[in-house]
This record gives C-alpha cells, sequence and structure tokens, in this order.
C-alpha cells in the first residue's frame, strides 16, 4: 500500500475514533499545503511551530523549506498519529509533541515562533477549547512572526481578526473541501 493511501486509512480511523478532534476525513492537499506556506517566510524561520500535525502533510513540506539550522516543533494530541511522524521524519530539527494545542506555552518556554502552521479544526471544538487555544496564538509568535492557519470554514475569520492586526485569506479551491488560508500578525503592517 502507498504511503498516500496509508496516510487517508490512517487519518480515517482517527477521525472516527474522535471526528471532533480530527474534523476531516482526509489529510490536506499538498497544494493547499503549498499554498499555505508560500503566505509566510518558512525558509528565514529559526522557529517553526505546527499544530494539528496529523499524519506529517504539513511537516514534510515544512522541513523541506526549512534552513538546516532551523527547528520545527510538531504537536499531535493522537499518540498513534504523532507516532507516525517520528517514524515518518528522521530529522534532528524535528521534534514531535504528543500533547493538545491549549498547552503550546509549556512546550515553548521563553521562545517565539517565526512562523506558525495550524490545521487544527476550529469550528469542531468545543467553544471553551478552541477560545483557549486561539487565545495561546498571539503569544507563541515572535513580533514579527506569522501565523498560518488552514480551516475549511471562514467562520474562524472574525476570531482571527480579533487576535491579530493583521489578517489576509486565501482560498484553496482545489482541496477537497476547498481550504481557507490565513496568514495572521501580530503588526498591521507586517507582510
Amino acid at each position: 500500500m502507498n504511503q498516500q493511501l496509508a496516510d487517508r486509512l490512517r487519518f480515517l480511523r482517527a477521525f472516527a475514533a474522535n471526528p471532533r478532534q480530527v474534523g476531516a476525513i482526509l489529510p490536506t492537499s499538498r497544494l493547499a499545503v503549498r499554498d499555505m506556506l508560500d503566505m509566510g517566510d518558512v525558509p528565514g524561520a529559526k522557529l517553526v511551530v505546527e499544530l494539528g500535525a496529523g499524519t506529517g502533510s504539513q511537516t514534510g513540506e515544512i522541513l523541506a523549506r526549512m534552513s538546516p539550522d532551523a527547528r520545527l516543533v510538531a504537536l499531535e494530541i493522537d499518540p498513534r498519529l504523532a507516532e507516525v511522524l517520528r517514524k515518518r521524519f528522521a530529522d534532528p530539527r524535528l521534534e514531535v509533541v504528543c500533547d493538545s494545542a491549549e498547552h503550546l506555552p509549556d512546550h515553548l518556554g521563553e521562545e517565539r515562533a517565526d512562523v506558525l502552521v495550524c490545521a487544527l479544526p476550529f469550528t469542531s471544538l468545543e467553544p471553551g477549547l478552541r477560545r483557549r487555544i486561539l487565545e495561546s496564538l498571539p503569544g507563541a509568535l515572535g513580533p514579527d512572526g506569522v501565523a498560518l492557519v488552514i480551516q475549511y470554514s471562514p467562520l474562524i475569520q472574525s476570531e482571527l481578526r480579533r487576535l491579530f492586526a493583521s489578517v489576509r485569506r486565501r482560498i484553496s479551491p482545489l482541496n477537497v473541501p476547498p481550504a481557507f488560508l490565513f496568514a495572521c500578525r501580530l503588526r498591521p503592517d507586517g507582510d
């Protein structure tokens, strides 16, 4: 069985076990991931954080774009998917953390991300958890950092605008379903 099919089956099993936590029945397409990462400076980043790493559809592309001396901290709450990530990417720049994204500050300490990639299904999360995670994002970014958020609904946009001075949106129409991509910055003039 090829890796893409195996990933889809793992993802589908994770969705069946906990649909609110996973939020989609298929991993994000490569095209949508590339579109999203094009909205930030991954090659110039020293620290990249990934929330909701899943089977690694974003992880592989992030690692391919990162500089040799950068670090990627990938959080994945599902222990089986976290183990898939550890086995798949034998890259010393990658640290896989099996934990909820709401505990991100515990894993960053004093560090701040240059790029934060978030594929969490905000619209299907319990409202209190969604609020806690969203409100932690600005504090996880460095002053010139960017939070890249991928969603399957534009509903989160108003919450992002409340938390960030600048929110740009793109649509990746070829993803199934179409993906809404957001680039969020703390400064209004950032680009």
